[in-house]
């Protein structure tokens, strides 16, 4: 076991490999990230990317997995508050075999609880070309050695909220390009009910916390209940988004306009898991527009820029983070004057 004062600053370890297939790819991306450079081969080769790439949030998955099985679960991990940036470096795609690079950049006693510290690490993502695809910074708290381990159980899920299904899917709006968006302008995505069951699944795929895979087990941790990996916090935005963004498109066709493009995402900042999201929550996602920016490389296409954050059942924010994402302008907006 791994305590917080076996992790110094400059520690360096790499874990992997492991070999993403094409049914990897297009599993994820059906459930939670249905554009078709991650779900069809064929219809990738006419979209933005030209071919059948992962979703960004599997690469953080996988990338997940391996910090897992690696070292997360031989260690006093009490989970991570949160992630400072993501870059999406290079694309992952059906065959590729990777590998992370974990490397310890701070670590800090808690000042509110001294039986824990805060690591913050740097993950490097690497290829079998030792091409770097994915780099995150994030912190995760650890056990200290002189204290009890494991600490005392948390006191787990409020009271359940008066019983109610998730808000239905927002009526839709037709979709619109880069250059019509609105700063300040919010888009409601609906809600996500997190079942223990589904909880389990993700969680036995990609973060084997025990908090995340056993009920007892979370019973008797520093969270006191089963709760959901961050990670599928993450996806379940993502899958609200796009099935917004289809409905958008579809009411743009209903109504003869046209239906611009949306390409993948740089990467996002700040995202932070403010509380747990215990089985049985339902989260309310929102995402507001906060800027747009032509691209200088890419004829025909900006840069669209939005925070996002999910709600609970009792008015909580459990989820946020700062995103950005390529999105098509109008041909009359990139012609020469």
């Amino acid at each position: 076991m791994r305590f917080f004062e076996d992790l110094t600053p400059g520690l360096v370890e790499t874990y992997g490999p492991l070999t993403v297939s094409k049914e990897d790819i297009v599993a994820f991306a059906r459930e939670y990230d249905p554009q078709p450079f991650h779900t069809d081969e064929e219809a990738a080769k006419s979209t933005f990317v030209g071919t059948l790439i992962a979703s960004g949030w599997h690469s953080c998955a996988l990338a997940m997995r391996m910090i897992a099985q690696g070292f997360i679960l031989d260690a006093a991990s009490l989970g991570s508050p949160g992630v400072e940036e993501v870059r999406w470096l290079a694309p992952v795609r059906p065959g590729d075999v990777l590998r992370t690079r974990n490397t310890i950049l701070d670590a800090r006693p808690s000042k509110s609880r001294p039986e824990l510290g805060l690591v913050q690490f740097r993950l490097d993502v690497l290829n079998g070309a030792d091409e770097r695809v994915l780099e995150q910074r994030y912190w995760v708290m650890f056990g200290r050695r002189d204290h009890p381990w494991p600490p005392p159980p948390g006191e787990g899920p409020p009271a359940p909220a008066p019983a109610a299904p998730p808000a239905p899917a927002p009526p839709p709006a037709p979709d619109r390009y880069l250059d019509d968006l609105v700063v300040g302008e919010a888009s409601e995505l609906g809600s996500y009910r997190f079942a223990a069951d589904e909880i389990v699944r993700f969680a036995s795929a990609f973060d084997m916390q025990p908090f995340h895979m056993d009920p007892e087990a979370a019973r008797r941790s520093l969270f006191g209940g089963l709760c959901a990996s961050g990670w599928h916090t993450a996806a379940a935005w993502m899958k609200l988004m796009i099935a917004g963004r289809e409905r958008s498109r579809a009411e743009a066709g209903r109504l003869g306009l046209p239906t611009p493009r949306l390409g993948p995402s740089p990467g996002f900042k700040n995202l932070k898991w403010s509380r747990p999201v215990f089985a049985g929550d339902i989260v309310t996602y929102r995402s507001v527009v906060t800027g747009t920016r032509a691209s200088a490389s890419r004829p025909g296409w900006g840069l669209a820029f939005h925070r996002n954050a999910g709600v609970n059942q009792h008015g909580e924010e459990v989820f946020s983070f700062e995103g950005t994402v390529f999105w098509e302008r109008r041909a009359d907006a990139t012609a020469p004057a």
